[in-house]
């Protein structure tokens, strides 16, 4: 275990290095919707709205061969616009981008489309499978937990106070199942919370995580590091209504939102997962190569992140207060 906690410390410390200024902010997931009201014969009308500090112009549309845009109308004549629909630089400038089409005498149909899909097939009826639902929402699970720095530092944070495979495999369950749950039920509507004061309470959630670990590299009591599982639940609670936030900005399509709930947590759950592997891989060939680092690093990694973790908290909840 002491070993183990050495080396994190050092990749904590090493993450405390890159991170910069700008962190203080969540991670932001930028989108852009796009409305498409149908008019008369073949005519329909565009409109944009965005959801980026970044950016300023929407994203290139690639139409079918039938179809011609200019900007806001939307020309595509008898055949109506059916066919694909590309958005090449979405993933570059955009996380994601949300169509919403609006026939005449229809319900409205939505579509997600990602650096991972960054194409849609809209037909006549506007039936949309659940594989193209997967193919958008499980790389927006992913992309979002992996640019979640916050998030996963409270996983990283995790791992130093778990003893072994059957407590790791417990403490990362409960972390799941409790952030699945608030997810769901935020999105669902069931619940709410503003994103501030969420975004505030999840960089405090990392302060009290290491505050946790040095008690129990102290030798102090510690309930935590006895049950690990339970500060993982507890916490992923909260960590779920900070998914919930991004599901919010994406936008869900009404008609597929268990679908699209299912795949994106499914994303998130992979990332998770991927992050975990490869730090319990890297300690491995950490120990195989026998390297060695000052002593001091061990202390100044947990310490640094305890530090940013601070100064996260302490800007959100002065962004909080300015509201």
């Amino acid at each position: 275990m002491a070993g183990r906690y050495r080396w994190l410390s050092r990749c904590l410390l090493l993450w405390t290095c890159l991170l910069g200024s700008g962190a203080a902010h969540s991670h932001e997931t930028p989108v852009a919707l796009l409305t498409i009201k149908e008019g008369i014969a073949g005519t329909y009308w565009l409109e944009w709205t965005y959801y980026s500090s970044r950016n300023d112009v929407p994203p290139q549309v690639r139409w079918p061969g039938h179809c011609f845009e200019d900007y806001p109308r939307l020309e595509c004549g008898e055949q109506g616009l059916v066919g694909e629909v590309v958005m090449p630089e979405i993933g570059d400038k955009y996380s994601a981008a949300v169509v919403q089409v609006r026939r005449q005498g229809a319900a409205p149909r939505s579509y997600t489309l990602t650096g991972g899909n960054p194409r849609m097939v809209v037909t006549a009826d506007g039936t949309v499978p659940w594989q193209t639902i997967a193919a958008a929402y499980i790389p927006l699970g992913i992309e979002h937990i992996m640019l979640g720095v916050d998030h996963l530092l409270f996983v990283l944070g995790l791992l130093l106070l778990v003893h072994g495979t059957r407590s790791l495999v417990t403490t990362i369950t409960s972390f799941t199942v409790a952030h699945s749950i608030t997810l769901a039920a935020a999105t669902l509507g069931w619940v709410g919370i503003p994103d501030k004061p969420v975004n505030a309470c999840i960089a405090l959630s990392i302060v009290v995580v290491v505050v946790e670990v040095i008690k129990h590299r102290r030798g102090e009591h510690c309930l935590s590091a006895r049950l690990p599982w339970l500060i993982a639940f507890g916490f992923g609670l909260l960590h779920g209504f900070g998914f919930a936030g991004a599901m919010s900005n994406v936008g869900l399509p009404p008609e597929s939102l268990p679908a699209a709930l299912l795949f994106f947590n499914v994303g998130v759950e992979v990332g998770q997962l991927a992050f975990v592997l490869t730090v319990l891989g890297l300690y491995h060939a950490h120990r195989v190569l026998q390297a060695r680092l000052p002593a001091w690093c061990s202390q100044a990694g947990i310490y640094g992140v305890g530090s940013i973790a601070s100064y996260w908290f302490i800007g959100r909840f002065a962004a909080l207060l300015a509201t």
